[in-house]
């Protein structure tokens, strides 16, 4: 699942520096002027060969009109801090603050532009979970991506979600009997989500439709949604579940075991799975990820202890 509204980012070496350099100061300056008075080809004809090749005139003018029906006009720009060479800056726009990465070229061109949540400096730390959880299901799934690297689990590479689980059930090495493109065929659609842990329910979104199996929804990335928080300030987020079918309220305090709702298709999703991941703070908009352990499951029919399951382990709760 991707969350970011985005443009490109170019990471050029640009040498060192510790604060905000006067040419990006200039640059900034323009393109809130340009941007609220709605002039987006002057914004295009601030970017370099790189950007205008990546975002042409055409797509530049749609994502800053869509930007700003979304969000409306600049009020004020703040320089943050540096990252990657690049300078952030703290944005309020009318409807919320965001933070945008520029990187300006040596000809005072726009080369990388990156428009993000805004994410606090004081958000807690949070690298593993330390409340002993359960698996959030009762039968035996297969862990299509998750760990710690790329190649494992493209999650990784989302500071979001690094570290998530996508989980779904397989058979004869498929997880589908019959039609495709109906999701009763697939074996995990409708299973229970069961709370691994005791927690009280923090977030609950419903309402989203299933999708039909190899269509994506990504104006409702989680699609069905629950976010539980642990007695230790963990979140868990639980994701594309199905339709209707969710059990719990916010606010509600709920035992290890109990049933959350069940596994379905809804969000930005192709087919029936559970995304489950821990993040540091409520919002996963700008939460960071962190790595879920599961306190005595089986794992290829053995018993591991405070493990962390890795792309292609069968799981299962220790009965």
């Amino acid at each position: 699942m991707k969350n970011k509204i985005f443009i490109v980012l170019f990471l050029l070496s640009i040498g060192s520096f510790s604060q905000e350099k006067e040419n990006y100061n200039k640059v900034v300056s323009e393109f809130q002027t340009f941007y609220n008075e709605g002039n987006y080809n002057a914004i295009f004809n601030m970017f370099n060969y790189s950007m205008k090749k990546a975002l042409p005139l055409k797509k530049t003018q749609a994502f800053f009109s869509d930007l700003k029906s979304k969000l409306g006009k600049i009020s004020q720009v703040e320089f943050n801090k540096l990252k990657d060479e690049t300078h952030i800056y703290k944005i309020t726009f009318a409807a919320e603050v965001r933070d945008v990465t520029l990187h300006v070229d040596g000809n005072n061109k726009i080369g990388g532009l990156l428009v993000t949540y805004h994410k606090p400096d004081n958000l807690p730390v949070l690298e593993r979970n330390t409340t002993k959880m359960i698996l959030p299901f009762k039968e035996e799934w297969m862990v299509f991506w998750g760990g710690t690297n790329k190649e494992q689990n493209y999650h990784v590479a989302y500071e979001n979600q690094q570290f998530a689980y996508d989980i779904l059930m397989v058979k004869d090495g498929v997880s589908f009997n019959g039609d495709p493109k109906n999701n009763e065929s697939y074996y995990v659609f409708g299973k229970d989500i069961i709370a691994p842990c005791d927690a009280k329910v923090v977030k609950v979104i419903t309402g989203v439709s299933d999708n039909i199996p190899g269509e994506l929804n990504p104006e409702q990335l989680t699609g069905n949604t629950i976010i539980l928080e642990t007695s230790n300030k963990e979140y868990l987020l639980f994701a594309h579940l199905k339709e209707n079918s969710i059990t719990v309220r916010e606010g509600q305090f709920i035992r290890q075991g109990g049933l959350l709702g069940k596994c379905g298709n809804s969000g930005n999703t192709t087919e029936p799975h559970l995304h489950l991941s821990l993040q540091n703070t409520l919002d996963m908009n700008i939460a960071t990820g962190a790595k879920l352990y599961f306190d005595r499951i089986l794992v290829n029919g053995e018993i591991k202890q405070d493990y962390l399951p890795v792309k292609g382990d069968v799981i299962k709760n220790r009965d």
